[in-house]
């Protein structure tokens, strides 16, 4: 059948292939935001006076931090645009400031150079990246969930994180790359700057591609529907307990993610003791698996409703963070540490696969970008992108495996959450097919 159904969306195959166009624009923007944590070993020492390995990595994790504090802002600046001028209209912006901060990074001279403007500028560019990636989390979970069929829902809208993790993984194969070819010293002289002139250039092509993308029938139909016009006020006011729902429910999971992802390739070079090389290899292999994982998890959650997929996740973990990360100290064996960080994101795996559509189907449509996008980048500033801090802020004091338990901790806040919500799957605000 390749007509539209009731008058309500595009027929199946140009739904796809919007879904498809919509996915490879969110890869993009999440390889030029993992950038920065991929190569954060190599250029650390160019932005920051000269100290041993933590104390760079603390400094290079705070500007990490930082460009998460700008997250809620962009959430709340784009939330608002994608709803009032379209979804496409939002992913099209947060894509433009994303390649502005990759360019800006990538041409930076170095603190050698220019002294404090160095770092000044790089803080900069994270403020823009920053930006961009709060935009770009709820515009596109929302056009995902609205493009995506209802009984395919939760399987469409996990290519949110199938692009997210592919950004990453591009990442690492970039450094793999430049890891062969260059020596230690190029790469810490100039090769860091090659991914970020990368990231540039994918993002101009997204811009262009983003441009083609078709609107979904929901933003359509709110706009003739004369619903309130979405703001933050809105929001609170009409939303509360929806807006607190997509805090809670993200709170452990952003947390896990970024803990079991992005400081991963650190912790297993800082605390394992593996090389530079061997920690990418590890991440990167596991990162492919948990990638293929997503798809079938929010296939799963279209035949057993999304509540029990998230109960999984933090049932496991909380009962497996502590025991995986406290093995992970002393494992010796590359193969062994593969499989401790993939058990690690396969539990992970119940919160990620999901999440979008899970906070798409909270809130009606025309509210549905900033409430998805704002509640959620509070939560990621306040726990997403403060993980990496916070693990080499209890290492460098010492006590290590706090962490470990302040990551278990937020994973069962959240379990709370998961356990007293309704299924979203059964109770959806996504009215179009």
């Amino acid at each position: 059948m390749t007509e539209t159904v009731a008058n309500k969306g595009p027929h199946r195959a140009h739904r796809i292939r919007n879904i498809i166009g919509g996915s490879a624009g969110n890869l993009v923007e999440w390889y030029d935001w993992y950038v920065y944590s991929a190569f954060t070993l190599y250029f650390a020492p160019a932005f920051f006076p000269k100290g041993d390995q933590t104390a760079q990595l603390l400094s290079a994790a705070a500007i990490f931090a930082v460009g998460f504090v700008m997250r809620p802002i962009g959430a709340w600046l784009m939330g608002i645009y994608a709803d009032r001028r379209g979804r496409k209209a939002g992913l099209t912006l947060s894509v433009t400031l994303m390649c502005l901060g990759s360019l800006l990074i990538a041409v930076t001279p170095s603190y050698a150079s220019i002294g404090v403007l160095a770092p000044t500028i790089l803080v900069l560019a994270r403020l823009m990246q920053g930006l961009s990636v709060g935009g770009e989390y709820g515009a596109s979970a929302t056009y995902l969930s609205e493009m995506a069929e209802r009984k395919h829902r939760g399987f469409y809208s996990s290519f949110q994180y199938v692009t997210l993790i592919s950004g990453q993984l591009i990442a690492l194969a970039v450094l793999l790359v430049l890891q062969s070819t260059l020596s230690e010293a190029a790469l810490e002289s100039w090769g860091w700057r090659i991914p970020f002139g990368i990231g540039a250039v994918l993002a101009v092509f997204v811009f262009y591609l983003r441009r083609r993308l078709a609107e979904t029938q929901s933003f359509e139909n709110a706009k003739t529907s004369g619903t309130p016009r979405s703001s933050g006020l809105t929001l609170f006011r009409d939303h509360p307990r929806e807006a607190l729902l997509v805090m809670g429910l993200t709170a452990g999971g952003t947390l896990a993610f970024y803990a079991y992802t992005t400081y991963m390739q650190k912790f297993l070079v800082n605390t394992s003791g593996f090389s530079r090389e061997a920690a990418t290899e590890i991440t990167a292999a596991a990162l492919f698996v948990y990638m293929l994982l997503q798809p079938a998890v929010g296939a799963l959650s279209d035949r057993v409703g999304r509540k029990p997929i998230m109960i999984g996740f933090g049932i496991f973990g909380t009962l497996l963070t502590v025991p995986i990360f406290t093995a992970l100290e002393t494992v010796t064996s590359a193969y062994a540490a593969f499989g401790l960080v993939l058990a690690a994101l396969v539990i992970v795996s119940g919160y990620t696969a999901i999440n979008a559509v899970v906070k798409a189907e909270l809130f009606p449509a025309h509210i549905r970008a900033l409430g998805v996008a704002l509640p959620y980048a509070l939560a990621n500033t306040l726990f997403g992108g403060t993980a990496e801090y916070a693990a080499l802020w209890f290492k460098d004091a010492g006590v290590e495996r706090a962490f470990y338990w302040y990551v278990t901790g937020l994973i069962f806040l959240s379990l709370l959450v998961y356990t007293f919500m309704r299924d979203t799957r059964a109770h959806s605000h996504i009215a179009e097919d």
